[in-house]
Order: structure tokens, then C-alpha cells, then sequence
């Protein structure tokens, strides 16, 4: 016999609070560097959210939280488009991701419904997800990441690369006593006062503001990052362009790459030099990851003029 509505409606609530989940999400701060390290080590995709800069540096705009269960990393926040829409990363370790979806429809319920919406999933998840029941997939079509060869940005040889190769020339013969080195504790404070001095951003590309300081976040935490950098200096102008990347894989992301726009060529130069001290560092590298650009004009020029091998489309997919 049907119970009457004020009990069945007494047992749902009894029962969905009754739900629960073994997966208890922690704020994704740096002290969980060394935590997630080992994951984005595992992770098959090359897209920059699979890495400590991706995460890290972007934490408090996306919300982030993580939890690992079962030697599987997993991440909650929000979509890369929308920011008031919650959503998880695609799980990495060593559950089947059957398990992980599963456990994921688990956590959601026991959190009063909430809908379970993937972000920024790679290309190639997709349809794996398809076959758990995703219902919609829609592209984010302004946070692919830009793809390039290592050995084209390290040499830029070749008719396409011939205007940057011009611009590396010029800024050469107009400052031939400039410097290249390593970013290191020598010059850290001199990169900061360049970068706390300069406009560097005049195309306000989306999102700047929350980037400048989390590169600031960065350089005064930088022994604490796994990440390498670079630093392009003249006498006359003293520094003129900087930037920091982390190796993972076959793959160098460039997460941070700052100039000073008023001097001609000094970032093509440095991401020229940058390319061709990390290939000579690690030589098994083969691609380098640019990232996205947000759907800002001017930066999607500047990533298409150096010829992308290919763009890693992700996707929002809701189960």
C-alpha cells in the first residue's frame, strides 16, 4: 500500500540525507603541490589543466577543491565559461573512470542534487563519457590550448616563421649586448620590480587583472612551483621580457610570458630562446603548450601567428 504523501515525502528527505560520499573535497591551495604533482605526471592529456599551473595558479578564480580517493585525483570547481555553474575535472589515477563517475553521481546526490557537469574535458574523454550517459557536449571553443611544435618556436625556421624570425633578428642588431639567463633567485627581484613597474598588458586581454596577481603569487612562491624561467635584459633598458614553464612529458607549458610591448621583438625573442634553452635541457620534448587565449582578439593573433601544430579543443559535458 502507497504510503501517504506527508510520510513519502518525510522518507525521501530521510533518505537523501542518509546519502553520503567517501570523497571529501579539500581548497586547492600550493600546499597541495606536492599532493597533485604525481597526477598531472599520469595525466594523458597534454591541455595546461592536467598541470601544477593550471590548477594552482587559476585555484581561487575556478573555485578549486580536490580530493584523492583510491589513488585517483579528483576536481571540483566550476566551468571554464561560466563561473557560477559548478563542475568537475575529468578524474585521473587508478580507478576505472566507470568507478570514478560513479563515485562522482555518489557525491552529487548526497549533495542535494547537485548536477554532475564536466569541464574543460579533453577531446579524446569525450567519448568515453558519451558512454556513461552524457546528454550534453558542448565545445568551449575560447579555452583551447595552443599547440606547438618544440622545435618550431626553438628554431623558427621556414617561410611561415619568417616575420618572427625577422623580429628576433632586429631586436638582436638593435640590442647586441643583450642577456638571456635563467630566472633564478639572482634576478628575481629585479623581474619583480620590472613587472610591478610595467603596463605589460595593453591589449587587456580577459582576465589580466586575476593573472597579474597571480604572477606575483607566483614569483614570491617560485622556489615552491616546479616550474623553470627565463629572463631577457639589455644595459641600456635593464629587463624587457620574462618567462616561467613546467615540464611535463613531452611537453613544456608556458604558463607565464611577459614583455615589455614598447621594445621591438623582445617577445619573440624570449620565447624563441626560452624554446630552445628547454629543448637543450630536455631533449625528449616535443610539443609546447601556449594555452588558451580566452577569446581575447588580440591574443588569439598572436598564438595563430606562430602556426599552432594543433589545438586542444575541451568540452563541457553534462551526465
Amino acid at each position: 500500500m502507497a504510503l501517504p504523501l506527508k510520510e513519502r515525502q518525510t522518507t525521501e528527505k530521510t533518505t537523501r540525507k542518509s546519502v553520503s560520499s567517501p570523497l571529501k573535497f579539500v581548497p586547492l591551495t600550493i600546499n597541495a603541490i606536492p599532493s597533485l604533482r604525481p597526477y598531472m605526471e599520469a595525466a594523458t592529456s597534454r591541455t595546461c589543466d592536467y598541470s601544477i599551473g593550471g590548477l594552482v595558479m587559476w585555484a581561487g578564480y575556478f573555485d578549486y577543491s580536490y580530493a584523492i580517493y583510491r589513488d585517483t585525483l579528483f576536481i571540483k570547481g566550476v566551468t571554464e565559461d561560466d563561473i557560477t555553474r559548478p563542475a568537475f575535472s575529468f578524474p585521473v589515477g587508478a580507478l576505472p573512470v566507470e568507478e570514478s563517475v560513479r563515485l562522482l553521481k555518489e557525491y552529487c546526490r548526497a549533495n542535494e542534487g547537485l548536477p554532475l557537469v564536466f569541464s574543460a574535458v579533453p577531446e579524446e574523454a569525450v567519448e568515453t563519457l558519451r558512454r556513461l550517459g552524457a546528454v550534453n557536449v558542448t565545445e568551449l571553443e575560447d579555452w583551447g590550448d595552443y599547440l606547438y611544435r618544440a622545435s618550431d618556436l626553438a628554431t623558427l625556421s621556414g617561410k611561415k616563421l619568417g616575420k618572427k624570425r625577422n623580429h628576433v633578428n632586429r631586436f638582436m642588431i638593435e640590442h647586441p649586448d643583450y642577456v638571456f639567463e635563467p630566472l633564478n633567485a639572482d634576478n628575481l627581484q629585479v623581474v619583480k620590480d620590472f613587472y610591478r613597474a610595467s603596463h605589460l598588458d595593453d591589449s587587456k586581454p580577459a582576465l589580466a587583472d586575476i593573472e597579474r596577481e597571480q604572477v606575483f603569487e607566483v614569483l614570491d612562491n617560485l622556489d615552491r612551483y616546479p616550474f623553470e624561467g627565463a629572463v631577457l635584459s639589455t644595459p641600456d633598458l635593464g629587463v624587457v621580457a620574462f618567462t616561467l614553464g613546467e615540464v611535463i612529458g613531452d611537453t613544456l607549458y608556458t604558463h607565464i610570458e611577459k614583455m615589455d610591448h614598447t621594445v621591438n621583438g623582445a617577445g619573440e625573442t624570449i620565447n624563441k630562446l626560452f624554446a630552445g634553452m628547454m629543448t637543450a635541457r630536455y631533449p625528449f620534448l616535443d610539443y609546447i603548450n601556449r594555452e588558451e587565449d580566452t577569446g581575447d582578439p588580440g591574443l588569439r593573433h598572436a598564438k595563430e601567428s606562430y602556426h599552432p601544430a594543433m589545438i586542444l579543443r575541451k568540452y563541457n559535458v553534462t551526465l
